[in-house]
């Protein structure tokens, strides 16, 4: 009896241990074609979403225009227009230092390599970049007080690898995303990308859309904006099953009015990580596994209509594997796949590989085995990461045109309120002079910082200058340029104002209202009325 009791109390505990460390089995060919269709279903979705990026701001794409796809438009995108790509290459760059320095590379290494690569970058990015070669090491590069960019999209594209590097294993690709989102975000900008990397990395081991989406969040925590406004498109998707375009105009109402990023106050230009892995959402929840509705609706969603397809077309592209991707989305790929991504020595094909190689890797370091051509990862339930908070108690309520005159030394405007951020620019395209601005920020008469702002695109500073942690009072500003130049451009736009309250409505003063009867107003009307009939009559 007591050997009978044993042997029940072990089968339990192996139960149990089962269902927490629960294994699957995949063939390395699995395995592989999965790891091709994540890094060929990226490249897709950004070359068809390129040239809507941005250009439907605040509003969809309407049905009625159509989107283009052509066999060789891979081929020559990827040869023409090659900056498209900063989905690929920013990936590719922290893929390149695992395959240099391994999985324990030191986190400087990651941020060094992008900080000094030679593709261009916009906003968190770009600061993240800044901070970095100017002394400010991750991760307060991608903090929000370094960093008014920190909510942005930018870690939400670059961090396919952390999944596609870890099958089954979520908490791991998060892990990653922890050490190398950090770089240039924080908080909701963050959350996108480790939801992004829980979504691949569930994508090998379920091809049930809705469960992906769902379970990926739980890498979230509940209390942040991110977890809510996903939740809400779930919510919203099971609510309007058949319209996309109706859950669309919920997160339009509800999420996409931005309170971080300079660009998208007071704009309809959203370059938020919140709003844009709701369109991916909705493009994943709507399109059911169909790769041209997944594509098509993540894309009419507009914004950033490259990245969001390109999301969600790795995506799915990792749940159908390589070779289940319609020929019609492969057109022209073979052709494709051999060319380098420009900044980088790595084309598909090699990225391919390396991907294989460092997937294998990391299953083995986490406690899978491979059994000659078997692959048995150990998966993991997804947990929620820390919780952050960026822009905390910050609610833009102000945007103040800023004028200033070349070949002055000095701007200085004056607000009423908790913050500012002031939006400029010293670099052009094109420009190679190396010159850069010294300058001095003076905030109520203190110095504050002594930035230097270069004329170089890929090291200039993307906004001028910003403080957030004032008094509620008033303020004056003055920047003062310490070395003007009459060859250089200097460019300032306008300061975005913040506060500790959201903005008050304009409300209908009462007493006013009370001051005439209804039927005092339509008498006076109607006198109006009377003179503008006579006034007509006159010579």
């Amino acid at each position: 009896m007591k050997k009978n009791l044993l042997s029940v109390f072990l089968f339990f505990l192996i139960a149990i241990s089962n269902a927490q460390t629960k294994t699957i089995t995949i063939s390395k060919q699995q395995l592989r074609d999965k790891i091709k269709g994540g890094w060929a279903g990226q490249t897709i979705g950004v070359t068809f979403g390129g040239p809507y990026e941005f250009r439907f701001n605040g509003t969809f794409i309407g049905d009625y225009q159509s989107l283009k796809w052509y066999d060789g438009y891979l081929k020559n995108t990827m040869i023409n227009n090659p900056g498209l790509y900063d989905d690929l290459y920013m990936d590719l760059t922290f893929v390149d230092v695992f395959e240099k320095y391994g999985f324990d590379a030191p986190l400087d290494s990651f941020a060094n390599a992008y900080a000094n690569a030679g593709y261009m970058l916009w906003h968190a990015n770009q600061v993240g970049r800044y901070n970095i070669q100017h002394g400010i090491k991750a991760p307060q590069s991608g903090y929000w007080m370094n960093n008014p960019h920190a909510d942005c999209i930018d870690y939400q594209i670059e961090s396919d690898f952390a999944g596609l590097m870890s099958p089954g294993m979520p908490n791991t690709a998060s892990a990653m995303s922890d050490k190398i989102g950090h770089i240039m975000n924080y908080g909701d900008g963050w959350y996108g990308g480790v939801y992004v990397g829980a979504m691949y990395s569930l994508a090998f081991t379920s091809g049930n859309i809705n469960y992906i989406v769902s379970e990926a969040l739980k890498a979230i925590p509940k209390q942040s904006k991110f977890y809510r406004c996903i939740s809400d498109v779930i919510n919203w998707h099971k609510k309007y099953p058949g319209d996309w375009k109706q859950t669309w105009l919920e997160v339009q109402k509800k999420w996409a009015d931005d309170i971080g990023c300079p660009d998208g106050v007071f704009a309809p230009f959203n370059i938020d990580a919140n709003v844009n892995a709701a369109y991916v959402v909705i493009g994943l929840l709507y399109g059911q596994k169909d790769f041209t509705k997944t594509l098509e609706i993540t894309t009419r969603c507009g914004q950033d209509a490259d990245c969001n397809p390109s999301t969600a077309g790795g995506v799915l592209g990792t749940i159908v594997g390589y070779d289940k991707i319609p020929s019609y989305w492969k057109m022209g790929l073979k052709e494709a796949e051999s060319i380098d991504f420009k900044y980088t020595t790595m084309s598909l094909e090699d990225v391919y590989e390396i991907g294989f190689k460092h997937a294998l890797n990391n299953i083995q370091k986490n406690g899978g085995t491979i059994n000659n051509e078997a692959v048995i990862i150990k998966t993991q339930q997804p947990l929620p990461v820390k919780f952050e908070e960026s822009f905390a108690g910050l609610y833009p309520i102000d945007k103040i045109p800023v004028k200033w005159s070349a070949g002055k030394d000095e701007i200085s405007f004056e607000f009423e309120g908790t913050g500012f951020v002031l939006k400029g620019e010293t670099a052009s395209w094109a420009n190679a002079s190396g010159y850069i601005f010294n300058v001095e920020l003076y905030v109520d008469g203190k110095l504050v910082e002594s930035p230097q702002l270069p004329t170089s695109y890929t090291t200039r500073r993307y906004d001028l200058c910003w403080k957030y942690d004032l008094p509620k009072t008033k303020h004056v500003v003055r920047l003062k340029i310490l070395n003007p130049s009459k060859d250089e451009e200097f460019r300032a736009y306008e300061a975005i104002v913040y506060s500790d309250k959201p903005l008050a409505s304009v409300k209908v003063n009462e007493e006013a209202s009370k001051k005439f009867s209804f039927k005092e107003i339509k008498q006076k009307l109607i006198s109006i009325s009377i003179l503008i009939y006579h006034s007509t009559l006159l010579p």
